[in-house]
């Protein structure tokens, strides 16, 4: 194995653990199977939007280790509970600033999934150290966080299901996401604030 390979492996190595440490599954952790309701409970909230922006962080030396990369997009729409119109960051580990430095995450959301301009839905959980002292909102279990959204024939907006064992299984449409989610979240909040913790 060359020093740059090896380099490469350690980088690779240090981003599956820093998803561990965020929630998120890597390669080992694939049997992560969630309902929406256990979505609901481990997240902080929810967007249905347009992504709009689409950055790369590097910081190349932190208390974890050198070069560490981050993926953010930005989601401009509204709040799946609310309905209010609204801008969110949303983030994972890995990502490249050019052809050449970055870092792969196989636990990402497909290159495709990433595109400026797509609809989605977001579910997202606020964390101060995602690695590195980075803090954002982490899209909470990587790509099974993210789901595409897109109009069908007849006007009406679509979420696409990823399959079991994903928090959206099956095609459902927007309206009736939102029906399913606003009572899970209003039920999670209600116990966070039984218990004295901040609302979200």
């Amino acid at each position: 194995m060359t020093p740059r390979s090896s380099t490469r492996t350690l980088r690779i190595a240090l981003v599956a653990l820093l998803a561990l440490l965020v929630g998120l599954p890597t390669v080992h952790a694939q049997i992560l199977r969630l309902t929406l309701g256990q979505m609901v409970e481990r997240t902080d909230g929810a967007v249905i939007g347009t992504i709009i922006e689409r950055r790369v962080t590097h910081l190349e030396e932190t208390k974890d280790g050198p070069d560490l990369f981050f993926t953010t997009l930005v989601v401009e729409g509204e709040d799946l509970a609310t309905g209010a119109q609204t801008k969110v960051e949303v983030s994972f580990p890995g990502g490249f600033v050019d052809d050449e430095t970055g870092v792969w995450n196989s636990e990402a959301p497909s290159a495709e999934d990433q595109r400026l301009g797509n609809r989605i839905v977001a579910f997202w959980k606020e964390t101060a150290d995602m690695g590195g002292g980075f803090a954002s909102n982490a899209l909470y279990a990587s790509h099974g966080g993210l789901f595409r959204a897109f109009e069908d024939r007849w006007g009406r907006e679509v979420v696409l299901g990823r399959g079991e064992g994903y928090a959206i299984d099956h095609n459902r449409r927007l309206s009736t996401l939102r029906t399913e989610y606003r009572p899970l979240r209003e039920e999670v909040e209600r116990k966070r604030k039984e218990a004295g913790e901040a609302p979200r």
